[in-house]
């Protein structure tokens, strides 16, 4: 099962699961997954699609009948996006806690292995870079500003899947870093890439919010679902590792300013490139965001393998309809 499966990351996940022959359940409210992403899995007689909200275990238990059984859990069905942090922290809240809260029951009750999708908010603001696996979280006062109501929602998810892991639970963790690929949502409560992107298509100048020296680690999503499929399907670590429990930052180890990445944006698109103009961002932003991804490396053999440069130019082919 994938929960959030008609998401940016979770319909390439489906892809991936069912080129390597399993039976999937995807499980989407369609909030922000799209029936479109999903578009080479729902012809396939492995998958099905139900609508369904992941903090109902009686909609996840209806994912559990319809496949006679689940023996691993994507955990993927957030609220994420920046805006949304701050325009629906209650909902956020609600949302990100509450379905892993149900989803880890389930999977507890199913003895499936789960993966959760957690984020590198989680860490808060913390300075200290890069961030491994186990690095400190640190939170401003929540007075501040709402930001991190999805950053510490994701704290507390993590504490829900090692507290589950202590009662039994094959549970693993994995922290995307900034993904982006062509699903990657584009619209104000969307995601870096593909809002400057979505700029360029529609001929508007791309926002660069402060003085666009704050920097990310932006991943490909192929990578990123390379390191999802690894975290699930192995039994032990590539030398023997015991799995439970264990913790995967997944990330690019090229970092980069926002300035720097508008600028490569437009050196892609070419003739059509739009100018650049500086704004207010939002509050609670991270100066840096940088992963130390040692852990991926040594228990699954990952490490990205996607330039920025390479994935920019991939994405905004296929945005123009190219193969």
């Amino acid at each position: 099962m994938v929960t959030g499966g008609a998401g940016f990351i979770g319909s390439s996940l489906c892809e991936r699961l069912l080129s390597e022959g399993h039976h999937v359940v995807a499980l989407d409210n369609m909030f922000r997954g799209r029936s479109e992403n999903l578009e080479h899995c729902l012809t396939h007689d492995s998958f099905h699609l139900c609508s369904g909200d992941a903090s109902s275990p009686e909609d996840l238990q209806g994912c559990f009948d319809l496949l006679g059984g689940i023996d691993l859990v994507h955990h993927l069905a957030a609220i994420n996006g920046t805006r949304w942090f701050h325009k629906a922290a209650r909902r956020v809240i609600d949302v990100n806690i509450n379905a892993t809260l149900a989803t880890i029951d389930k999977a507890l009750e199913w003895g499936a292995r789960y993966v959760l999708a957690s984020s590198p908010e989680a860490f808060g603001d913390a300075k200290t870079m890069p961030l491994k696996e186990d690095n400190e979280s640190v939170f401003p006062n929540s007075a501040q500003h709402q930001r991190f109501a999805y950053g510490a929602s994701k704290y507390l998810d993590e504490v829900a899947v090692y507290h589950a892991v202590r009662e039994g639970l094959d549970g693993r963790i994995v922290r995307p870093f900034n993904g982006y690929g062509v699903r990657l949502m584009g619209d104000d409560y969307g995601q870096v890439v593909a809002m400057m992107f979505h700029a360029v298509r529609s001929q508007q100048v791309i926002h660069v919010h402060g003085d666009g020296q704050q920097t990310r680690s932006l991943t490909h999503v192929d990578d990123l679902v390379e390191g999802f499929y690894l975290a699930g399907h192995l039994d032990r670590g590539i030398k023997g590792q015991e799995m439970r429990g264990a913790a995967f930052n997944l990330g690019s180890q090229e970092e980069v300013s926002m300035l720097t990445l508008a600028q490569a944006v437009n050196e892609v698109v070419g003739s059509q490139a739009v100018d650049i103009v500086f704004s207010e961002g939002y509050h609670g932003d991270s100066s840096r965001r940088l992963p130390d991804c040692s852990n991926a490396l040594e228990y699954l053999g990952w490490w990205p393998s996607i330039l920025l440069s390479d994935g920019l130019r991939t994405v905004w082919s296929r945005l123009k309809g190219q193969p």
